[in-house]
């Protein structure tokens, strides 16, 4: 990742006069102190990246993968960009190639061409992230455990969370559920829940587990739906 910084102009006063016209180029490594400004931005802006790929491009990847979202991690001291990818089965090393050369263009003149123009407010000034303009630009494959089954009992005392009226694009939601889990000190409830609904492979599914761990206007209705087919299960 690469980023565009405009530092504030603060005058002889300490009055701040806006932000400077010409950037300082940042790498990956100067970005790893911005990451908890950059972090909520890319959750806001994310999304599904499978939803722009044509079947027609290669029908298995289109079968095989559910879903591609990216993110940001530290890995040895320099802030990336990361992509979860969810797959039904694996994919043969000629479909992975062309996954990556399509989440290449993705980064570079797709999803990051609108991520790199969101203003990202910071304490010192004004930054613009690239995803898809380091080089070299490379893949690093990590496998990734299956999430664990939800446990029987959730933790007490959810946060509550609107849905009427707010933004209803899935991930927006989502990020706004796993900020609250997180401020209500359930950070592994929030992973939980972000890897329950990344799996899930539809709008409906994903609002009814975000509601079990957050207090939604569906959640009563969740937990209803959840006990009566706990006891049907247990009459049989």
């Amino acid at each position: 990742m690469t980023g565009d910084f405009h530092e504030n102009e603060i005058d002889e006063y300490g009055w701040n006069n806006g932000v400077s016209d010409y950037p300082t180029l940042f790498d990956g490594t100067d970005m790893v102190c911005y990451e908890e400004s950059i972090r909520p931005a890319v959750e806001q802006y994310t999304g599904n990246l499978m939803s722009y790929f044509y079947k027609q491009r290669n029908p298995g990847i289109k079968e095989k993968v559910i879903s591609a979202i990216p993110s940001i991690e530290i890995r040895n001291g320099e802030l990336m960009g990361c992509t979860t990818v969810v797959l039904k089965e694996p994919l043969a090393d000629e479909e992975m190639e062309d996954l990556q050369d399509y989440l290449h263009g993705q980064f570079s003149d797709g999803w990051g061409e609108g991520f790199e123009q969101q203003e990202i407010q910071t304490d010192d000034g004004v930054l613009y992230v690239h995803f898809g303009e380091a080089e070299p630009f490379y893949f690093e494959v990590e496998q990734m455990q299956p999430a664990e089954p939800l446990k029987e009992q959730l933790p007490p005392h959810r946060p509550k969370m609107k849905l009427v009226g707010q933004d209803g694009n899935i991930f927006s939601i989502l990020g706004r559920a796993s900020r609250l889990l997180k401020e209500n000190g359930q950070p592994d409830q929030a992973k939980e829940m972000c890897d329950r609904v990344y799996q899930s492979g539809n709008y409906y599914k994903a609002l009814n587990i975000i509601s079990e761990y957050v207090e939604t206007e569906l959640s009563e209705k969740t937990h209803t739906k959840s006990k009566n087919e706990k006891e049907r299960g247990d009459a049989r």
